[in-house]
């Protein structure tokens, strides 16, 4: 069985590395599908960082309670994915976790469906998509991808957010690992997605959006998902619940894994069945 051909990409958005390979496709045609994947990503990034002046992010903690403001389809989209995700979580995921730093409460807030428009209801609405933001950006640009005809590909933003399409020809999916390059705990992963969380490179940044606590875990956790934005939401999540309320959020949803690392083993939680190890 020969090797099949993949094709590497990178570019710099988001404050971090995003990564675009792509099998079974002519190189020429693999960059330009690569460059158009890149360029949405950095029209997101216009949209959603709480970093650019302009921002619909940006304009949205300018609110006053009471106000509306209509914003782009892609921020709607990805803040109602957010609200969702809280849900799902039982509050251990929420976009205004960070505001808890300068604000009493988390800030309420409200999206109007049919006018595109999100609503003020108290507080100062200090987002940060961080923990989701990188995940709808590689679920827009397997879109792209999809409708360049380029369906076997993975996507990486960061080495902590992971999206695979469709496997390489003649193999059991792309290679992903818990981890680090060379871990040995390894999947063989198509049309899902990987997510990781912990506090080694920025440290206790993640809060407990229900207490404004730091993360109980220190070890990090990964998470199992179909779509880049859940599992970047879950994986944040898992690192203020407890284990038996894990177990509770991932039965409400039979396509998501938790694995979490305990005494350098990993140990997963979920229903779902596990990909197939490399």
């Amino acid at each position: 069985m020969s090797e099949p051909v993949i094709h590497v990409f990178n570019h710099n958005a988001m404050a971090t590395q995003f990564q675009v390979r792509i099998a079974d496709e002519e190189k020429t045609y693999a960059a330009q599908t690569a460059q158009a994947a890149f360029a949405l990503t950095d029209q997101l990034e216009s949209l959603l960082s709480r970093f650019r002046a302009n921002s619909d992010i940006t304009q949205i903690a300018q609110l006053v309670v009471g106000e509306k403001l209509r914003v782009s389809e892609p921020v709607f989209a990805c803040l109602d994915l957010a609200r969702k995700m809280e849900f799902a979580t039982r509050g251990a995921f929420s976009v205004t976790a960070a505001a808890l730093k300068t604000q009493p409460a988390k800030p309420l807030w409200a999206l109007v469906q049919k006018e595109f428009s999100i609503r003020c209801d108290s507080g100062r609405l200090e987002f940060d998509l961080g923990a989701i933001g990188k995940g709808f950006a590689l679920d827009r640009m397997a879109e792209v991808l999809r409708e360049w005809s380029c369906p076997a590909f993975l996507l990486v933003a960061g080495g902590s957010s992971i999206l695979a399409g469709d496997a390489p020809k003649e193999t059991a999916g792309w290679s992903c690992g818990l981890g680090e390059d060379h871990s040995t705990h390894r999947y063989w992963l198509k049309n899902e997605s990987l997510s990781g969380s912990g506090l080694a490179v920025k440290g206790k940044h993640i809060l407990d959006p229900r207490t404004g606590q730091p993360a109980r875990r220190q070890n990090r956790v990964w998470a199992l998902a179909d779509s880049a934005a859940e599992s970047d939401a879950l994986s944040t999540a898992a690192m203020v619940l407890t284990e038996s309320e894990i177990t509770d959020v991932v039965a409400k949803n039979k396509m998501w894994l938790v694995f979490l690392n305990e005494e350098k083993k990993w140990r997963q939680l979920g229903l779902r069945p596990l990909p197939p190890m490399v």
